[in-house]
């Protein structure tokens, strides 16, 4: 009988070392959906923090006591929302892994690539067809 391969997880080295023929195969798909569920997972425990600290109300006397714990928490609430947009990101990420589209760019369709999916899990653009929407974008406004 034969002995069954472990399948543990790559490592990022192992990811990086692969062949371009090899892109975003079973194994590729299988550590990029365990990255963003660990992020999804970080970001909802943050936001679970940040609202059991909201929710723990000081009352200060002095108002510049006051003012810097307002500044606290509206920097606190930009965070959260940004992450919150963040999570959206991850979520569609992980639908476009079920959807056999990730690691694609949705204006080429060529690879993005392992390299910048490593350094942005959620990136939905190669680095060109990125850098050419920041140009349109600076050239022609939002």
């Amino acid at each position: 009988m034969a002995a069954t391969k472990d399948k543990k997880p790559l490592t990022e080295t192992e990811l990086l070392q692969m062949p371009d023929s090899d892109y975003m195969n079973d194994a590729q798909l299988a550590f990029f959906r365990v990255r963003l569920q660990q992020m999804e997972k970080d970001l909802l425990a943050n936001a679970d923090e940040t609202t059991e600290h909201l929710r723990e109300t000081v009352i200060v006397p002095d108002p510049a006591d006051r003012a810097t714990i307002e500044e606290e928490h509206a920097l606190e609430l930009r965070t959260r929302d940004r992450e919150r947009k963040l999570l959206k990101k991850i979520q569609q990420s992980l639908a476009r892994i079920e959807s056999g589209e990730y690691g694609y760019c949705e204006e080429t369709g060529e690879p993005i690539g392992v390299p910048r999916l490593l350094a942005r899990p959620t990136a939905t653009l190669s680095l060109e067809a990125q850098q050419r929407r920041e140009l349109r974008q600076k050239l022609y406004g939002d």
